[in-house]
């Protein structure tokens, strides 16, 4: 009970930004949809007229909604760019399907009788189709545009990760800082707007014939507004914007530490992180957050600022386990400790490296290191499995994973089971406290900062020093969580201002002060 008063006091605070946060993600929803009622209803007809049409057209439908959402927004970056427009058009391609397969079944279904008696009134093909079949198949075609509108709310949830706005940027705040409370601020509104949505249409759809004229001049306003819309804003200049994560855009070491520590003053736009390395490599943002280690730096050749006032404080990268599966398999610890300080910041980035650019499977990078080490590497067990190893879905967590998997085989009797990809700290973390995975790596900031939170003096007082910040956190992991960070593996993974490098020389930008510069004297 306290628990949901303490949600409802949450909401109730965020109530202004909830408000815009839900135009927005109504906005998202109800442009795609009508562009794809636009759309839609023209091939739909078209496909009745020409039978041969309806295969191929429903087909290429299909595939388009097989698509995975963040793939196809992935696509978008570099064809038409961040922001709205690129969801919209995502949106709209995955609204196409019900609204075409509704429009061509509700017109097919119109009783032949009925169609060969207005021919036999003398009815022209047009004629039949708008006051014949047209209003006879009005309640099936609204019941795809019903279905389409339900499936973009959900879907512009994603939208939040190239810099759309929406509920989504809620949803991933919360997950990246774990906070269950903003995850549901994002998850409650979208739910609730799409039974809205769902009703609403439900109850125009019961007066669908009468009201059929006002909704199409009102479909055709939301075009022209969207054209509208996308010439002012082809013919705005872009401002100065940097794309970052959410994490680093509310954590203390992140975007609001760095703008108080430098006096920097840029846009800023929410971005998941792989899109916003192909955001700043395709010229879309201007600079970037990220890690100091990932490989893409090199890969897309990317200048790291120089953060010459050292707000950016370094952290240790260390296997975090569940305790009660060191007390089950002791061997693990000694295992992975064979990884402990051999991990430098230059043979962590050359290893994303090969991932990101060279296109390597992870494992065989994560083998081929551990085989330079002089480590064991043949063994591969293929049993049932004792320990299950988790990661986040970024590339240096997909080969650490499998490096402790090929340590714990290779030096122990234990089967290992991989779980990576788990979309960020907050999914880690809970699966590692419910028992679904046992251990993965993990950032001993990360760990400070959004896990156990701290109060700002305290934080203040131990972020300088690595070593301080991983003996608080292990202490602290061990008393409130049962859970245990190993001996770190050696790099240390520090976030980082990126741009591309042809643009910060010919801006002469080399550090985070020279790019203050170069803002105050573009203003």
């Amino acid at each position: 009970m306290e628990e949901l008063r303490e949600l409802f006091d949450f909401l109730y605070e965020k109530r202004q930004a909830i408000g815009e946060k839900t135009l927005e993600h109504l906005v998202l929803t109800g442009i795609s949809v009508a562009l794809a009622v636009g759309v839609g209803v023209v091939l739909g007809v078209t496909m009745t007229r020409r039978q041969q049409l309806a295969r191929p057209v429903l087909g290429v439908a299909n595939v388009i909604q097989t698509i995975p959402s963040v793939a196809l927004l992935g696509f978008m970056i570099p064809l038409i760019g961040i922001g709205p427009m690129p969801a919209i058009v995502a949106l709209f391609l995955y609204a196409l399907l019900p609204v075409i397969r509704n429009t061509y079944t509700g017109i097919q279904n119109v009783d032949l009788a009925v169609k060969e008696a207005g021919k036999g009134m003398g009815m022209t093909d047009w004629q039949l189709l708008t006051r014949v079949e047209l209003p006879l198949a009005l309640p099936v075609l609204f019941a795809g545009i019903r279905t389409a509108a339900v499936i973009n709310v959900g879907v512009a949830t994603l939208c939040a990760l190239i810099a759309a706005g929406g509920l989504g940027e809620f949803i991933f705040t919360g997950i990246a800082l774990n906070n269950s409370y903003l995850i549901l601020s994002g998850a409650i509104p979208a739910a609730l707007l799409a039974i809205v949505l769902d009703t609403g249409l439900g109850l125009i759809q019961q007066k669908i014939t009468q009201w059929a004229r006002p909704l199409l001049i009102l479909l055709l306003l939301c075009i022209a507004a969207i054209f509208l819309y996308r010439l002012w804003s082809a013919s705005a200049e872009r401002n100065f914007t940097a794309g970052l994560t959410s994490e680093f855009m509310e954590r203390r070491d992140g975007w609001q530490g760095l703008k108080d520590a430098y006096g920097l003053k840029m846009d800023a736009v929410q971005m998941d992180a792989g899109l916003m390395y192909s955001a700043v490599k395709n010229d879309k943002v201007d600079v970037i957050g990220g890690y100091s280690t990932d490989g893409r730096i090199d890969a897309y050749d990317l200048r790291i600022l120089d953060d010459d006032r050292h707000f950016f404080p370094p952290y240790y990268v260390a296997p975090l386990v569940r305790m009660e599966t060191l007390e089950r398999y002791p061997e693990i610890r000694g295992a992975l400790d064979k990884l402990a300080g051999m991990v430098t910041d230059e043979r962590m980035r050359r290893l994303n490296y090969l991932v990101d650019h060279e296109q390597r499977a992870p494992r065989a990078v994560a083998r081929a290191f551990l085989q330079e080490l002089g480590l064991r590497t043949d063994v591969q067990r293929n049993g049932k499995a004792d320990v299950a190893i988790g990661g986040k879905n970024f590339t240096e967590q997909y080969i650490l994973a499998r490096m402790f998997a090929i340590l714990i085989e290779n030096y122990t009797s234990l089967d290992v089971e991989l779980k990576t990809g788990l979309g960020g700290t907050k999914i880690c973390f809970d699966a590692l406290r419910t028992g679904d995975i046992d251990l993965y790596p993990e950032y001993t900031g990360t760990g400070f900062l959004v896990l156990l939170q701290p109060d700002a003096s305290e934080a203040d007082s131990l972020i300088r020093d690595k070593d301080k910040v991983f003996r608080y956190v292990r202490s602290n992991f061990r008393d409130d969580y049962g859970l245990e960070w190993l001996e770190p593996l050696g790099f240390n993974n520090t976030y980082a201002l990126m741009m591309q490098r042809s643009r910060a020389e010919s801006l002469n930008v080399r550090s985070i002060s020279d790019l203050v510069a170069y803002l105050k004297q573009k203003q």
